[in-house]
């Protein structure tokens, strides 16, 4: 994550995506110097707390950018939290202040083949990871959304077939996402592969890639970007004690 000061950015427009998908445009002051390239790369909105001086973060992904923009898609559902709940009742004008952005964590575009996997939190970012492939990529993109009606009409190469998975319980049901990447047939060569995900789905889709296909790590990007039941706060600290067992593992 970048060191820099967090930069307060302007409400510029928004739109429903799908019935469960809405992007916020932001603009204004914190375009000045927010650096260029930025699609994929994930950023820190901050929301004033009552009772503290410290603010409460909630990490999004930079879905695109242009010279005076970049848009952030939010998920929408009944029991949002704090980020979605201020996107569903943004109007132009609001402002909000913005750390980062951290690292992008895209697909390495030397690989022979790709596999992107994620739930609609990952969307913005398989979105942006399509875009920048080479024209020439093979491979698949497996994606989760909550209904037929969020499907949406993403830039890819013809070369990458867009598979669209559907899971009404996103997180109770853990195991859609596993279950599609495991019935597909593995192309030849050297893949570059990138899943983002909620928190049971990666340790299943972990164990999968890891396990049984044998992909190595050097290969393969994969991230909880969420847990069932858990705040971002509390799912930090789950992820790394996640990460930590695997490792010592050797997962």
């Amino acid at each position: 994550m970048s060191r820099t000061p967090p930069r307060q950015f302007t409400v510029l427009d928004k739109t429903e995506i799908t019935p469960h998908m809405l992007r916020i445009t932001l603009g204004g002051a914190g375009m000045v110097d927010f650096p260029a390239d930025q699609a994929s790369a994930y950023v820190k909105l901050r929301f004033a707390q009552a009772h503290s001086d410290r603010p409460l973060l909630r990490t999004y992904t930079v879905r695109s950018q242009r010279e005076d923009a970049i848009d952030i898609d939010f998920v929408l559902h009944h029991d949002g939290g704090p980020a979605s709940r201020w996107a569903d009742q943004a109007t132009p004008g609001d402002t909000i202040e913005i750390g980062g952005p951290g690292p992008a964590k895209r697909v390495d575009p030397r690989a022979d083949w790709f596999l992107l996997v994620g739930d609609m939190t990952a969307l913005p970012a398989i979105s942006a990871n399509l875009e920048t492939l080479p024209a020439n990529a093979r491979g698949r993109a497996v994606i989760e959304v909550i209904d037929r009606a969020d499907i949406q009409d993403l830039r890819a190469p013809e070369g990458i077939q867009l598979d669209w998975v559907i899971n009404a319980r996103p997180g109770r049901d853990s195991d859609v996402l596993c279950e599609a990447v495991r019935a597909l047939n593995w192309a030849a060569g050297r893949p570059s592969i990138w899943v983002a995900c909620e928190f049971a789905s990666m340790r299943k889709l972990r164990a999968h890639l890891k396990d049984e296909r044998g992909v190595a790590k050097e290969d393969l990007y994969i991230s909880s970007y969420w847990k069932l039941g858990s705040n971002e706060e509390r799912h930090k600290v789950e992820k790394r004690e996640d990460a930590e067992s695997a490792e010592s593992a050797g997962a």
